[in-house]
């Protein structure tokens, strides 16, 4: 893959990602509905989950069984996730898979007509280093109008927020075989037409999105902001 393609996607996948976890981290810490001032235009967090566990001394959140987080267009699947706050107020958040086959992420931008799916055995969010994980069968594709066109496999994908900088490494359980990291990227020329085509298939619209708005019910969990 390219580097200026690669670096978008995974721009977008840690943007969304690390949006998604920061403002987790923040929900069994916020009663239901509050907002802050300065966050109030941020989308509402929530989180599905068989069970939560949250200490407040040590500030740390546990979700378990069959977890479905969702944030504005940033959709998260694992079996397990938790999420704590060091003593700075950095926050960082791991995500884990037992019975589900893969940690899953996706973070849709229907203006531009593109998905970026991000998926592996563990996902990992560093608040302090600013720093995005998906490791063990490590993959991120990005889908134009539904279709794939860059993607990425490896053990571990990384990628840092905070210089911009991104990299994959191969391993034992790397996506790509034999235990190598495999990038594929299509041209420029065809990246934009296959946006131009989409724009004219949706009349200039945005792209319909296929994540659904979090709930106001009894039964979620719920913040209108993020802290």
């Amino acid at each position: 893959m390219n580097a200026s393609s690669f670096r978008i996607t995974t721009h977008v996948l840690c943007l969304g990602l690390c949006a998604v976890l920061a403002g987790t981290a923040a929900l069994a810490q916020t009663p239901a509905g509050s907002k802050s001032p300065a966050n109030k235009e941020e989308p509402d967090t929530q989180v599905l989950s068989d069970t939560l566990s949250y200490d407040d001394a040590n500030k740390t959140s546990v979700f378990t069984g069959n977890v479905i987080l969702t944030r504005g267009l940033m959709k998260l699947t694992s079996d397990k996730l938790d999420l704590r706050e060091d003593a700075q107020g950095f926050q960082y958040g791991v995500a884990t898979v037992s019975k589900s086959r893969f940690v899953f992420i996706r973070q849709e931008r229907p203006e531009n007509y593109e998905v970026v799916e991000a998926r592996g055995d563990r996902g990992e969010y560093d608040g302090k280093l600013n720093t995005v994980k998906m490791i063990g069968h490590a993959t991120v594709t990005r889908f134009i109008c539904g279709k794939p066109f860059d993607t990425v496999n490896g053990e571990v994908v990384t990628f840092n927020n905070q210089n911009n900088t991104y990299s994959a490494t191969g391993g034992p359980t790397s996506a790509a075989q034999p235990g190598r990291v495999r990038s594929i990227a299509q041209p420029r020329a065809k990246t934009d037409l296959a946006v131009a085509e989409c724009r004219k298939l949706y009349n200039n619209k945005p792209m319909p999105s296929t994540i659904q708005a979090p709930a106001q019910d009894g039964g979620s969990a719920t913040t209108g902001a993020a802290g």
